[in-house]
């Protein structure tokens, strides 16, 4: 499976692109790059610990659920591009977050060690300037700016070359090293995009197209397809 902000918009959650999206009200390159956090690190603190109240204030919605729901008779990973925490609260045990998670803070200095990473409780999750982590840095999010290598990339590639089913839910495709993962699926593996807008993608032979939303295409993808009621 691979997952875009198109699987949590049914939750609440914010999309960052399109009309109404966050980059409408922040800019990208201050909220989202390391450039950004450097030349204002309490405005980057304080965008995340906003993101985290908002993310505590939804729940997983039923396509979280169903695809949790998987996992009784068949093998599943997730791989997202959303850094919130919906697939692991609806009960999914093997998600790949390729762009880091929302509700864990990080080292400034050396981010992806695992040493430094910390998970936030729901009743602690703003950090301030002057919150350090174990190595002395500054706490930041733990988040994949713009700019940033992917660390969990070459997982996601493992997860799609063994693949006997391929899953793409609410994503544009639009964002790499994300929709190259497509690429990597081996030849004759059944692929579904449940998506209710156009997704482009540069070879759509072979793809089942479900134009639905995330919730009602995978309600369709198991009834219709995978013949799970």
């Amino acid at each position: 499976m691979l997952t875009g902000a198109g699987m949590s918009v049914e939750s609440g959650i914010a999309t960052f692109r399109g009309g109404g999206g966050l980059w409408d009200n922040y800019p990208v390159e201050r909220v989202a790059s390391i450039d950004g956090y450097r030349a204002d690190p309490a405005l980057v603190l304080e965008f995340y610990n906003i993101r985290r109240k908002e993310l505590l204030a939804v729940e997983p919605n039923e396509g979280h659920r169903l695809l949790a729901s998987l996992e009784r008779e068949h093998e599943v990973v997730i791989v997202t591009q959303n850094v919130d925490n919906l697939h692991e609260r609806a009960g999914s045990s093997n998600v790949i977050h390729l762009h880091g998670e929302l509700m864990k803070v990080c080292s400034s200095k050396d981010p992806y060690n695992e040493a430094y990473v910390e998970e936030l409780t729901p009743d602690n999750i703003e950090i301030s300037v002057g919150d350090c982590a174990g190595d002395g840095s500054q706490l930041r999010p733990f988040i994949v700016w713009f700019g940033e290598a992917v660390p969990r990339i070459e997982d996601a590639v493992k997860a799609m070359d063994g693949a006997d089913l391929f899953v793409i839910i609410g994503t544009s495709l639009n964002v790499y090293p994300a929709a190259g993962l497509l690429s990597y699926v081996p030849a004759g593996t059944p692929v579904f995009l449940i998506d209710p807008n156009e997704v482009k993608l540069r070879d759509t032979h072979g793809v089942n197209v479900i134009h639905k939303g995330a919730s009602e295409g995978v309600r369709v993808l198991m009834e219709e397809f995978l013949k799970i009621k």
